[in-house]
């Protein structure tokens, strides 16, 4: 199958290695061509220098970006997917993929745009930080047309373990929010609580063991808790695109009319980390805004 993958940034360029390795013929774009230097010597692939390029040799158009500024702009703007879709001197793609994290008012927007001119398009956004998308083994939460989804379920399997169906054009961008509120929340829990473990004269890695058999086991703790402990903030899911999501989401509630005071504490404490010049580290970077409070580090027993 002939598919365009534009955004090879730290989930996009292993998935799309997932889709090359299967044996799909590949046109991949990256603002930075930089990002795209591991598919140079690959057969199979064509590195494009536009998303119109990408998408108009392609039946499948798959993106993973950053916000939806950027979204916008690779499909709505010059040399764009919309416009490969309008030009007759290029290929028009049957179904467009988005995996990033975006409102949802975008997602349905870009949609109507691409249905105009007989295209349809998924949100799929994405559970699972680059370990996942690495490993394949990525949860793509899917809103649109079911058929196009039926269609894009094989290419899914290749680059996770589960795709999930929500509905019509949205859904999937609205569980991908509410999931992500879950996670930053989580996060925070974890870090206020092994903060408190640390100040009080404990062992926070005898903690962990505790969260691990207990009501209070999570994959924030059993992933992230050892990472904090060994001092690692290398990205894995960077602190300011979590901050960028919990606004998405108390956006989203708000227009719902959903209560959200988790919520806000939660864009508080991700809005300090950012502030603090740490918004490039790992989410779980937040912990050292709680060890400036403490005034110690959270780490293991010496």
């Amino acid at each position: 199958m002939r598919i365009a993958f534009i955004g090879l940034g730290t989930m996009g360029k292993p998935m799309a290695m997932h889709l090359q390795r299967a044996g799909h013929t590949l046109a991949v774009y990256n603002r930075n061509r930089d990002r795209a230097r591991d598919f140079e010597q690959l057969e199979s692939v064509t590195i494009v220098s536009t998303p119109k390029e990408a998408a108009g040799q392609a039946d499948i158009v798959f993106t993973m970006l950053t916000d939806d500024s950027v979204v916008e702009t690779v499909y709505l703007g010059e040399n764009g997917i919309l416009s490969a879709c309008t030009d007759d001197a290029f290929g028009t793609p049957k179904i467009v993929v988005d995996c990033s994290t975006i409102y949802p008012d975008t997602t349905k927007m870009l949609a109507e745009r691409l249905a105009a001119v007989g295209v349809d398009m998924l949100d799929a956004p994405v559970a699972g930080s680059e370990p996942s998308a690495i490993e394949g083994i990525l949860t793509f939460i899917v809103g649109g047309k079911q058929e196009a989804y039926e269609t894009c379920l094989p290419l899914f399997e290749l680059m996770g373990r589960k795709a999930l169906y929500m509905g019509p054009s949205g859904t999937g961008a609205n569980a991908k929010l509410a999931n992500n509120l879950i996670v930053a929340a989580n996060i925070a829990a974890l870090a206020e609580g092994m903060s408190i473990v640390q100040k009080s004269g404990g062992n926070p890695e005898l903690f962990l063991e505790i969260l691990a058999g207990g009501g209070a086991r999570s994959a924030a703790a059993e992933v992230k808790g050892p990472r904090i402990l060994n001092r690692d903030f290398s990205p894995q899911f960077m602190a300011q695109l979590m901050f960028k999501d919990v606004k998405l989401a108390g956006r989203l509630a708000q227009s719902l009319q959903v209560p959200s005071p988790i919520q806000a504490t939660v864009q508080q404490l991700f809005q300090i980390t950012c502030n603090n010049g740490l918004g490039e580290e790992d989410l779980s970077a937040v912990v050292k805004c709680y060890e400036s409070w403490i005034g110690e580090k959270v780490e293991r027993n010496s």
